[in-house]
């Protein structure tokens, strides 16, 4: 079975990749968007998952792999959104900022650039691996 990448956004100021270290395992929650929300349930165990810091940072800072599949948001009242549960994998070398991910144009087609406020979205393989690489050079 393939492998999927994926990149999951939060403001380091409610859950940081601090916390997620401190944590191991945690629940990834609070999706309020149907399109990040899908994207989610596409998620399968042990798929890899960048953690990007967005707001202030706007960097990848560690990988993050799944470690339990979609199932019903506890904190959704409405019942229509789902979480996963995310272990903490590495932190980057180096983080991968979003200026460095737009001058790269090898990552011209990611999500992240074209779809902005999109909080879950999925990355292709030669993605991940870029940003792999830029993730082991300092600038």
């Amino acid at each position: 079975m393939s492998k999927n990448y994926w990149l999951l956004k939060s403001e380091p100021s409610t859950w940081s990749w601090q916390d997620q270290v401190k944590s191991k395992i945690d629940m990834w929650d609070g999706v309020r968007n149907y399109q990040a929300r899908n994207n989610l349930m596409k998620m399968k165990k042990r798929d890899q998952c960048f953690f990007y810091h967005s707001v202030n940072e706007k960097s990848i800072v560690g990988i993050v792999e799944v470690h339990k599949e979609h199932y019903p948001d506890p904190t959704d009242k409405s019942k229509k959104f789902v979480a996963i549960d995310v272990k903490a994998v590495k932190k980057l070398k180096y983080p991968v900022t979003l200026n460095r991910i737009k001058k790269n144009n090898r990552l011209s087609e990611m999500p992240l650039l074209k779809q902005s406020r999109l909080s879950v979205m999925p990355l292709t393989v030669d993605q991940f691996n870029e940003i792999l690489k830029l993730s082991n050079i300092n600038e």
